[in-house]
């Protein structure tokens, strides 16, 4: 085993540049680094086989408890050789306890490969055999530890409540009271049942997350970040506030492809966030541009990162009517990212970066045509031909032949062998995060909790929807802070999506809406990950970068009531309510992000005057009317008027002051 090389940073090609990891981890080397290369490997064409019935195992049918398991018995092992068990663990050689663990994941997990198919059709997760009761017990430890080196002690400690809730869920008070079960079946229940550890997020990785998780890490090992850094730099580099429109613009189409906060801040923010000290933008701010661009990716089609799949196995769903559900409220979240710089800039006659410093579109393109090809494949593999499980694959497949023939990214040997260990490293802990959240989901289903939980939720908001809302945003904030963005939205979707369906609401819209609150922890303080990875790059302090980016990314705390409540801005509804829906929700968005930073385009700055306060707070008025959805007192129209009347004043107001000076 071995460090990551202190030289790699900063090179082409490198797997710390390429692909920058949240958590401290090991390499594998010799017979031990092969063998996890292998099990990578394998994996991919296990996935591959089920997927195309290639009919590599001769004599097995692969039902899906023992797909799944296979899987696990391939991946969760890596978890215990490439992620250390605490900060003091030796990172050069792999610990005899870490090997003993891998060892015993493996001897367990083939238990339950070979025996998937008596488990079945004998009832097991109702009435186990003490020994199979007894690898459960064995692997559910196993996955609560792979869980608290990848996910955190405070996701494990979260799930290790739940997984033992059923043992004492009838002595528990009223509203969270359900059908108790012994320990022993319970541990049995989650291994063995296809609702629990192999449940709906294990399935979600099954069937389709492999394959985008092998794109994003082969993109990323071809050069995919330079590319899409440079396509940024080259379209609007050179405009007002360029460089940080250049944060917006590469930190959205990485960290789509990712799904990764922290990931994508590090690699898009340590290009973006010099260029834009360099322009005149202050520290924190830029910090915080690049901490909210990169939040907003993981919500951005087409990719999303792995938890829209997710969501797509919860609402059963194809996964393309997800990603054009979520296109609007993404689109929305970032222009009114873009109207927030560009003001910014104008009130500081912030200018754009010089020619001399920017690449030039045609050659990008020319260096690049790659990507654009492989993305062309991927979009018509999912949309047209609606294969999403496949699509990753097919995309990859021909990055790497192409890849091979252009010699500027030619993985070499070393590089190829380098994408594998990462790969590896990113599906093992995806497998250790889900199996162990997985754990949640059944404990509602043995329990009946879930149902209780929705009609007690239900009562206590009366007839107020938006009650509920605001009750399911605190919670997803919160449940945020301690939680991956995969893991709190599992939790959300089973406790709290039913009880807002039941109230009436539209469940795409509400599945978005508990995703999006789940993901804005990490731009508010006092947690705001986003901004402690930005933090260092900046060279500022990360609550400072955490309020600008809390002040930034304002329209995220807003469009998903706005969503949740108009569910036409997910695409749900009639086209001309749609265009109406959309063309309010834009201006809305402009008018608000204007008001926030203190400019408007045609007014200028907005002064603080009390003439000046009373246009901005006018056409923030005008914003909010345009972005509220129509109600039995105003409709969509009256609630139109109404807003465009206070912009306009507002408008007015400001015109009549006298010109200000930039700010400096």
């Amino acid at each position: 085993m071995t460090d990551r090389p202190a030289d790699d940073q900063g090179k082409t090609g490198s797997p710390a540049d390429l692909m920058p990891e949240e958590l401290p981890y090991r390499v594998p080397t010799g017979a031990l680094g092969g063998l996890c290369i292998l099990a990578v490997a394998a994996a991919c064409l296990v996935v591959l086989n089920q997927k195309l019935n290639l009919g590599f195992f001769i004599g097995k049918t692969l039902i899906d408890t023992r797909y799944l398991y296979l899987l696990a018995t391939l991946l969760l092992p890596i978890v215990f050789l490439a992620y250390p068990a605490h900060a003091a663990a030796p990172m050069r050689r792999v610990p005899w306890y870490d090997l003993a663990m891998a060892a015993t994941a493996v001897a367990v997990g083939t238990g339950f490969i070979w025996t998937a198919e008596a488990a079945l059709t004998q009832g097991w997760e109702y009435s186990a055999p003490k020994a199979a009761i007894a690898a459960s017990a064995v692997l559910s430890l196993l996955i609560l530890e792979a869980l608290r080196r990848t996910g955190g002690t405070v996701l494990t400690a979260i799930v290790l409540v739940f997984a033992l809730y059923p043992a004492v869920a009838s002595i528990m008070p009223g509203p969270i009271r359900g059908l108790a079960q012994p320990l022993p079946d319970a541990i049995a229940y989650h291994i063995i049942s296809s609702e629990s550890a192999f449940g709906i997020p294990m399935r979600a990785f099954g069937e389709i997350v492999v394959g985008f998780i092998v794109f994003g890490v082969a993109l990323n090992y071809t050069g995919g970040g330079k590319f899409f850094n440079d396509v940024a730099f080259a379209l609007v580099g050179r405009y007002r506030g360029g460089a940080a429109q250049v944060g917006v613009i590469s930190s959205a189409l990485q960290g789509s492809i990712s799904g990764s906060v922290i990931s994508n801040v590090i690699s898009s923010g340590v290009v973006t966030i010099p260029a834009m000290k360099r322009t005149g933008f202050a520290s924190d701010y830029a910090g915080g541009v690049e901490a909210v661009a990169s939040t907003g990716a993981v919500l951005m089609p087409p990719v999303m990162g792995s938890t829209a799949f997710v969501m797509a196995s919860f609402l059963g769903k194809p996964y393309a009517e997800i990603a054009m559900a979520a296109a609007i409220p993404g689109l929305l979240f970032y222009f009114g990212l873009m109207v927030q710089i560009d003001a910014y800039a104008a009130r500081r006659r912030l200018s754009g970066m010089l020619a001399a410093e920017l690449p030039r579109f045609a050659e990008v393109l020319r260096e690049g045509w790659l990507y654009i090809a492989v993305f062309a494949v991927l979009i018509y593999f999912m949309l047209s031909e609606q294969q999403e499980a496949m699509a990753p694959f097919y995309a990859t497949g021909l990055l790497l032949v192409i890849n091979q023939i252009l010699p500027r990214h030619r993985l070499t040997r070393a590089g190829f062998v380098a994408m594998l260990q990462a790969l590896g490293r990113e599906l093992a802990s995806l497998v250790a995060v889900l199996t162990g959240v997985g754990f949640i989901v059944g404990a509602f289903s043995m329990t009946g909790l879930s149902g209780t939980l929705a009609n007690d939720l239900v009562y206590l908001a009366g007839d107020k929807p938006i009650v509920l809302l605001f009750m399911g945003a605190v919670a997803s904030f919160i449940f945020g802070m301690g939680m991956t963005v995969t893991a709190c939205y599992i939790f959300l979707a089973i406790v709290l999506a039913p009880p807002l369906v039941k109230a009436g609401m539209d469940p795409l819209a509400i599945h978005l809406f508990i995703l999006y609150w789940g993901m804005i922890s990490f731009i508010t303080p006092p947690v705001a990950l986003a901004a402690f990875a930005a933090a260092p790059i900046a060279k500022t302090g990360h609550f400072r970068i955490g309020w600008q980016a809390m002040k930034l990314g304002t329209i995220i705390y807003i469009v998903p009531f706005v969503f949740a409540l108009n569910p036409a801005l997910v695409l749900r509804g009639t086209w001309d309510a749609i265009a109406i829906a959309l063309g309010s929700a834009f201006a809305g968005v402009f008018l608000v992000a204007s008001a926030i930073q203190g400019y408007i385009a045609g007014a200028g700055i907005m002064p603080a005057t009390p003439a000046g306060w009373c246009g901005r707070l006018l056409i923030l008025a005008g914003g909010i009317a345009l972005l509220l959805p129509g109600g039995e007192a105003l409709g969509r129209l009256g609630l139109d008027l109404l807003g465009a009347a206070a912009a306009a004043a507002g408008f007015a107001v400001l015109r009549l002051l006298p010109p200000r000076p930039a700010v400096v």
